[in-house]
């Protein structure tokens, strides 16, 4: 059965870029522009992996993460952040507060961040 990925993320043209490629692979897609519509949608879809930015309309990244992690449900989902943010604070705080992994936006390509969510399903 193929696995399927949460992409929150507000940016349409990065969401399909990703959403494209990521189907090619074989996965499933949900998609998600903001982080209600995202937590909404990690309780009802219940997917395989997380793809989250940190900058969101209304309820950001970061509280995505922290609401995830408490809910016992969705606490063991992976989640790989894709971000713009590239300070090291904020790296350190999205993997203290339980993502897999930080990807900042700028040094990974499609391809690439296809790799790592490989990585982290393995």
């Amino acid at each position: 059965m193929a696995k399927k990925i949460l992409i929150i993320e507000d940016d349409k043209f990065l969401r399909e870029l990703i959403g494209q490629k990521l189907l090619k692979e074989g996965y499933d897609i949900v998609e998600a522009v903001d982080g209600e519509k995202g937590i909404k949608s990690i309780k009802d879809e219940k997917p395989d992996l997380v793809l989250l930015d940190l900058i969101l309309p209304g309820i950001d990244g970061f509280e995505v993460l922290s609401k995830m992690k408490k809910d016992a449900a969705t606490a063991q989902t992976p989640v790989i952040i894709l971000s713009n943010l590239g300070q090291k604070d904020d790296i350190e705080k999205g993997l203290k507060m339980g993502a897999d992994d930080y990807l900042i936006k700028a040094h990974f390509t499609p391809g690439e961040i296809i790799d790592k969510i490989r990585a982290v399903l393995k």
